[in-house]
């Protein structure tokens, strides 16, 4: 799958984007604990390249990153893209599909009932924006080091955490990491925190739109119900 990315890459020209977006890293004269790179895909061509990748994107879109995260990776250590990269795990990608296959399954409704949407996939969802909060940051990703000076993790890039679709704060930043080589704690280097905006918003389904305008579809009871919408 990683040689189908990187054809579907360099098809579709996102490879020279990424070529360009890492020109702009290694230019910078700051130094990053985390490459942030986003990729266009579209879900119909990546399935006609290979039908495994395209369903891979769609329903597992977490794991699919790290199979364009690997071949990032590659690319920059083969090509010498961004001299200070130094692992992997510094790169962070985020896949932004073009559309999704128009059919209901992919359509995230919250009037339908029961609520069977489980899976970390893509999704469309409709509504209207009733409530929006400020802009706030949060991090994107951090540097941790081994507080134990002889231990070789003390030093490098081989603690780093990125944010990922769904989780809290907590689940990037916390106090209680522990080095997996001596066990010793881990501290973070606020030098490289890496962060990035979010706001919420709080939206209600279209179809509320059919009780505002008076109509009645012979229920006699019923119920709206907001839902809350981060973005990042």
């Amino acid at each position: 799958m990683r040689e189908v990315a990187l054809v579907y890459l360099d098809r579709s020209g996102g490879l020279q984007k990424f070529v360009h977006d890492c020109k702009k890293y290694n230019d910078s004269k700051q130094s990053y604990a985390v490459y942030r790179f986003i990729i266009s895909i579209n879900p119909s061509d990546i399935a006609e390249l290979d039908a495994t990748l395209g369903n891979y994107i769609l329903h597992n879109p977490l794991q699919a990153a790290q199979i364009f995260q690997s071949v990032c990776f590659i690319a920059i250590k083969t090509l010498s893209l961004i001299e200070q990269l130094q692992t992997e795990a510094q790169i962070s990608i985020l896949l932004k599909p073009t559309h999704l296959p128009p059919l209901p399954s992919y359509v995230l409704s919250l009037s339908a009932y029961p609520f069977n949407y489980t899976s970390q996939r893509f999704y469309m969802s409709e509504g209207i924006v009733i409530t929006m909060g400020t802009v706030t940051k949060y991090t994107q990703g951090a540097r941790f080091l081994c507080t134990e000076e002889t231990c070789p993790f003390s030093e490098g890039f081989r603690y780093i955490r990125v944010h990922c679709p769904g989780a809290t704060e907590s689940a990037t930043v916390r106090t209680d990491f522990v080095c997996s080589l001596c066990s010793s704690p881990l501290q973070e280097d606020m030098k490289f925190r890496v962060l990035g905006d979010k706001q919420i918003v709080e939206m209600i389904d279209v179809k509320v739109l059919n009780a505002l305008k008076g109509y009645s579809n012979d229920k006699s009871h019923f119920r709206i119900q907001a839902f809350t919408v981060f973005l990042r």
